[in-house]
């Protein structure tokens, strides 16, 4: 079965999102694959039919197809979930139409800070680095800080320092520099200097109307062994400060992945997603409160971030492949 025919859509609006699934259609088909499947994110945000040209609407889908093929050739040869995720973030982290990687956005200093975070569903184990500078990919350093040293997070220098002892690839941060980003930093900062003071906590020109709000990736994915994964990776908020951090590679807030429940992958007003633990509180309501992967992803998003006041959404799987 091809991939063309499982693709589900994408949606430019609130979060973009293509699903790609198999062993679902017919699982009591004789001979019929394990389900596996994969979901992939491109940030959240309000994204107007009029701010796009069609030119610019095709690159975001053929860019986001790519990445769910590279995921799903993964999966559907046996390979892993943590192997898909990485796959297909690697695409979008390597393209300059989102926050992520290549097209990051600037931080004040008219730097790129990049964050990102992994999560092994079967066997619970997490990384993540914060605040790197010179990774090309920063959820290929998550997944060594997972896999390849004690702890679960690092950040800045000594993230870096960690990726050259390990022979990752590192590039000048002026890599990951585009024009559209540094124009996105020139007008946050007009806009703070007519307010007369800082923009309020969290607030950035990437979460402003008109704006264009393609941001974060993040990707889940369920393999033909039944286990779950879960990525997330950005260059955090346009004109961030003094070494702001968002949810994106916090364990429980951005990203998580249980076998026991779901996987999940958030993007949207990182603070309130942090405050919320919001992807581990969808797994906590699967297993403690007995609520369906839909049910505990729309009262943790529609209910209990939004009374906070806080925006954004997540991708979400569980083990039977249902998707939220």
């Amino acid at each position: 079965m091809g991939i063309q025919p499982l693709l589900r859509g994408v949606r430019l609006g609130f979060i973009v999102l293509i699903l790609a699934m198999d062993g679902l259609t017919n699982p009591a088909a004789a001979q019929a694959p394990p389900p596996f499947g994969l979901v992939v994110h491109g940030g959240a945000g309000t994204i107007r039919k009029s701010d796009l040209t069609p030119e610019q609407e095709q690159a975001y889908r053929d860019k986001l197809t790519e990445a769910l093929q590279a995921g799903y050739a993964v999966l559907s040869r046996g390979g892993t979930s943590l192997d898909a995720v990485v796959a297909t973030l690697n695409v979008l982290e390597d393209s300059p139409l989102f926050n992520a990687g290549k097209g990051a956005v600037f931080t004040h200093e008219g730097t790129v800070e990049l964050d990102a975070s992994i999560m092994d569903g079967q066997t619970r184990a997490a990384g993540a680095i914060a605040g790197v500078k010179h990774v090309r990919n920063p959820i290929n350093l998550a997944r060594m800080v997972m896999e390849q040293s004690p702890h679960v997070m690092m950040a800045g220098a000594g993230a870096e320092a960690f990726a050259v002892e390990k022979g990752m690839e590192m590039v000048e941060n002026a890599y990951f520099y585009t024009e559209r980003r540094r124009r996105q930093l020139e007008q946050a900062k007009a806009r703070e200097s007519s307010m007369g003071a800082a923009l309020p906590e969290g607030v950035s020109e990437e979460l402003s109307p008109g704006a264009y709000k393609f941001g974060t990736v993040g990707a889940v994915a369920l393999d033909q062994a039944g286990n779950l994964a879960a990525g997330t990776s950005t260059g955090g908020m346009t004109n961030k400060r003094f070494g702001r951090i968002g949810d994106s590679p916090i364990i429980g807030a951005g990203t998580y992945a249980d076998n026991a429940t779901c996987a999940v992958s958030a993007t949207g007003h990182g603070e309130y997603f942090i405050r919320g633990v919001v992807a581990h509180d969808i797994a906590a309501m699967m297993a403690y409160g007995g609520k369906s992967l839909q049910e505990a992803a729309r009262t943790v998003i529609m209910e209990k971030l939004t009374a906070m006041g806080g925006t954004g959404g997540v991708i979400a799987m569980d083990r039977e492949g249902h998707v939220a």
